[in-house]
């Protein structure tokens, strides 16, 4: 090595590049990403089957409310 003093631009580049973030580090977030995604998909299609049940129940309680009254 040379006794020459290291560029102060050189030494911040180095730092940078330090701190980075690898592929694999992208790589894993890309996966968590993806699985988030899967798990929030799943959550809404449990929700929408729960929400439609109760619909359906909320239309059974309506008809035989008005089939009690005499509506129908």
């Amino acid at each position: 090595m040379s006794d020459k003093p290291e560029s102060v631009i050189l030494q911040i580049l180095r730092q940078m590049r330090a701190e980075l973030a690898t592929r694999a580090d992208l790589a894993a977030a890309r996966s968590e990403v993806a699985d988030l995604r899967a798990d929030v998909a799943s959550d809404i299609l449990i929700f929408r089957k729960q929400l439609d049940e109760q619909i359906v129940g909320l239309h059974r309680a309506a008809i035989e409310y008005r089939s009690a009254v005499g509506l129908v």
